[in-house]
């Protein structure tokens, strides 16, 4: 109940009605530090079965207490994607998030723990600083994907306000187009349109356009979950709403704590909505389809 984010003094409260006697918040933080050596060998479990194609890779920052002091801590997050759908959360790792050596070495970490490189042909991720660079040497087999929604950010801060909406439905139109070929049309059509004057933001869209439209390469069931960071942006979510009654967490170890918990229920729920299985190809509806 702590772990879902009940207060250890309203635990207290509630101990006496549920189990015949007031447990204190003392005993309740003693209980969940003695979940620290379960989570490590959680954090640190063989991946060499899970079969990982696709990598989602972000950072999350937490107010965390560190020797007496608040700092904003960044956690290293790495969520895969198995050969049948199945989303993972593979890798919490204490580091920084613009740092690319910090990437390498959670990298290293997940195939120093079986993860197959060979295996993994795709990585999603926004624009982080030398993200992309170690990423590719770490799995040399694997392209990348650019966040759409990151970029159509930066691009979007370009324009000026009156212009926003119109540049935005171009630029979605190049995101959401039904190939590839369909996609450079829209964005020569864009770039005609508007580079007289919205040079920058044009050239900012062009810088990254190669690595936005990567999706394209990969079975189309699986472009609405390839486009986006989305699937590890939920999950940073869910943390930060975990954390967030807290406001401080109590060092890296209630932060792992924390972390895999709501990993492992993040999981439960993914189970049901596995990668590539949209409704158009689950048997009803491939069988309501023919009827029609």
């Amino acid at each position: 109940m702590f772990l879902a984010g009940i207060s250890t003094r309203s635990l207290s409260l509630l101990s006496n009605h549920l189990l015949g006697r007031t447990i204190s918040h003392t005993e309740i933080s003693q209980a969940n530090k003695e979940l620290s050596e379960s989570v490590e060998r959680w954090r640190q479990r063989d991946l060499s079965q899970e079969g990982v194609k696709y990598l989602f890779v972000d950072g999350v920052h937490f107010s965390m207490r560190m020797d007496g002091k608040v700092e904003n801590i960044p956690v290293l997050v790495a969520v895969g994607v198995t050969e049948q759908g199945a989303k993972l959360v593979l890798g919490l790792q204490m580091g920084d998030k613009e740092s690319a050596s910090c990437w390498r070495e959670l990298f290293k970490d997940l195939k120093k723990r079986g993860l197959d490189g060979s295996k993994v042909v795709l990585g999603i991720m926004d624009g982080l600083p030398g993200l992309e660079k170690v990423f590719q040497e770490e799995f040399a087999q694997a392209q990348v994907q650019r966040c759409q929604v990151h970029v159509a950010r930066n691009v979007l801060a370009k324009v000026p306000q009156r212009l926003k909406e119109t540049v935005a439905d171009g630029v979605r139109s190049i995101f959401y187009a039904s190939s590839e070929a369909k996609a450079r049309q829209f964005f020569e059509e864009l770039k005609a349109r508007w580079e007289g004057e919205l040079p920058s933001a044009l050239r900012c869209l062009e810088q990254s356009l190669d690595s936005c439209l990567t999706f394209f390469k990969f079975p189309s069931e699986e472009w609405i979950s390839l486009r986006t960071t989305n699937i590890i942006e939920r999950l940073n979510k869910e943390f930060k709403r975990r954390i967030k009654p807290m406001e401080i967490v109590a060092g890296e170890a209630a932060c792992y704590r924390l972390l895999a918990f709501i990993s492992l229920k993040m999981e439960l729920h993914w189970r049901s909505n596995p990668v590539g299985k949209v409704r158009a190809n689950l048997p009803f509806f491939k069988n309501f389809t023919q009827i029609c």
